[in-house]
């Protein structure tokens, strides 16, 4: 487990022996200016998701209106939805030359007024948009299956519905609601693509920028040890915001008591579920779509293979890398049932609370050290970097490995195992012939879940990759970045449709709270898992 802590490790030591010029040039410079817009940042996505993913959660699952069953499952799709390809499209069909804005000129005149779409609130509705599902997902789920008995019984004591979800639901629902909100506050600190097309510098562009910019590894550390504290800093405050409380799934019981809207408020129920599915999914797949059609005859067929080739060999040496950990780390802390194997266990999950840049920073200097070690020819840097690419991976994503293979081990009764253990097997024939077998399932979940987490992720890859090479996901950044729109439409789709296949899995298993839980860095919570999608 020591290998999965080394890279944040070294960024943690560096804020403990800072760099006073280093700090000078920073505080003189932009970094005022980086941290007021991340903080900015942070509380307007943080906002947007607790009202979308919280509000649309409460309205699918407590009332009954015109597609509510549809909505109740269509919601998630975003989760497929990379805020950087969301991101430009947005600007696409917003900014000054997009067809909204030459409709209303058209319609009013040329002096007609519309919001400056490539600035903080622009990118605020953007990551909100992609982003909510995590809250949407694990509240319904603390909705379905904390609060239905709670909260027929406050009715029965004369509260009205807004009233009893006021004083029950809510704080019921708040340890789920924090945990969804410290997932999207991790998110937004990782992300530096999409605020990049905003004209919007937070702490993290401005780890990428003096990185690939600069080249001043000095000041590029400092700035990821301050990516570093704020993260914890959002560790922190959902504990504050839990409040210590823990509630714990009671199992199937009676569904929630639906209240049946009608007139005018079954109308707005069911367009604010539309607008919201629209912008997040409709809008940009369609976009995508007319624009994939028209850009045939720009796009190389062997480009598109060649980086989604690329993408493939690394989501799938990381896949194995983070499930081979996942089963190790999950049988290894079932066998031995000692305190310490169940810290090292929480310990396998630590890299999903650190922000992207922060990883790819500490794995920078190992593969520094490395090819300084070993002779520095390009070939030799090439694998290098390469293997480095693949390590920071794991040690982001192992959680979600993790969280797939502990939760297909939890299944295997205690019985086999004692058997097992009569008939004379030792711990590693048992984790072998035992847990191992009846662990595939987890374990080809969590190898899809790690791919497709691969394959959308962008900070990690900008930063660390060889030159030359390019993954699909780099390749619809480098082109939105030169507002290349429609040669990005065909990759944006394929990666689009690579992540939607884990989302729609899990619709179908009515298991989608368990997915969000698998993508939290505290798999300590016990997130109620909803018994099926309606």
């Amino acid at each position: 487990m020591g290998l999965l802590l080394l890279p944040i490790l070294l960024v943690g030591a560096r804020s403990l022996s800072p760099s006073g010029e280093a700090w000078s040039q920073l505080w003189a410079g932009p970094l005022p200016g980086m941290l007021w817009t991340t903080l900015w940042l942070l509380v307007g996505v943080g906002l947007g998701t607790l009202v979308l993913g919280a509000g649309l959660a409460w309205l699918v699952t407590a009332y009954e209106f015109p597609g509510a069953g549809f909505f109740g499952w269509a919601l998630v799709l975003p989760l497929a939805m990379p805020a950087y390809i969301l991101g430009f499209v947005f600007l696409a069909v917003f900014d000054f030359a997009g067809p909204v804005q030459t409709f209303l000129r058209g319609v009013i005149g040329s002096d007609a007024w519309f919001p400056d779409v490539r600035s903080l609130p622009g990118a605020a509705i953007v990551l909100s948009l992609t982003l909510y599902p995590y809250v949407y997902v694990l509240g319904r789920a603390a909705l379905r299956q904390q609060v239905p008995s709670s909260f027929e019984t406050a009715r029965t004591l004369g509260d009205g519905r807004l009233r009893a979800a006021r004083r029950v639901v809510l704080p019921l629902i708040r340890p789920a609601l924090a945990a969804g909100l410290a997932i999207v506050m991790m998110e937004t600190l990782t992300d530096f693509a999409t605020v990049q097309y905003f004209n919007v510098d937070t702490v993290s562009v401005g780890v990428y920028q003096v990185w690939r910019g600069m080249f001043n590894r000095a000041v590029a550390f400092e700035l990821a040890a301050l990516v570093l504290g704020v993260a914890l800093i959002v560790i922190a405050a959902e504990r504050v915001l839990r409040g210590g409380l823990r509630f714990y799934q009671r199992g199937p019981g009676r569904d929630f008591e639906r209240g049946r809207l009608g007139g005018w408020r079954a109308a707005f129920a069911t367009t604010a579920c539309g607008v919201v599915l629209a912008l997040a999914v409709g809008i940009p797949i369609l976009q995508l779509g007319a624009w994939a059609v028209g850009s045939t005859a720009q796009v190389e067929a062997t480009r598109i293979f060649e980086t989604l080739g690329n993408s493939l060999g690394i989501a799938v040496a990381s896949g194995v890398a983070c499930v081979g950990l996942g089963l190790l780390v999950a049988g290894g802390a079932r066998l031995s049932g000692s305190p310490l194997a169940l810290r090292i266990r929480h310990l396998a999950t630590v890299g999903y609370a650190v922000p992207g840049p922060v990883v790819a920073m500490g794995v920078l200097v190992l593969i520094g050290a490395a090819t300084g070690l070993i002779s520095g020819s390009p070939a030799v840097t090439v694998v290098v970097s390469l293997l480095g690419l693949v390590y920071a991976y794991t040690v982001r994503f192992t959680a979600v490995a993790y969280g797939s293979v502990d939760a297909s081990m939890e299944a295997i009764t205690p019985g086999v195992v004692d058997a097992a253990h009569t008939l004379g097997s030792g711990p590693g024939n048992v984790l072998r012939r035992v847990h191992l077998p009846l662990a595939r399932t987890g374990a080809a979940a969590g190898m899809v879940l790690v791919m497709v987490d691969v394959l959308k992720e962008l900070p990690i890859v900008l930063l660390i990759r060889p030159f030359g090479l390019t993954t699909t996901a780099v390749w619809v950044w480098e082109l939105a970045s030169e507002s290349r729109w429609e040669s990005a439409a065909i990759p944006a789709l394929l990666i689009v449709a690579v992540a939607l296949i884990p989302v729609l899995v899990y619709l179908r298993r009515g298991k989608l709270g368990e997915m969000a839980a698998y993508q939290t860095y505290q798999p300590e919570i016990e997130t109620p898992t909803p018994a099926g999608v309606p």
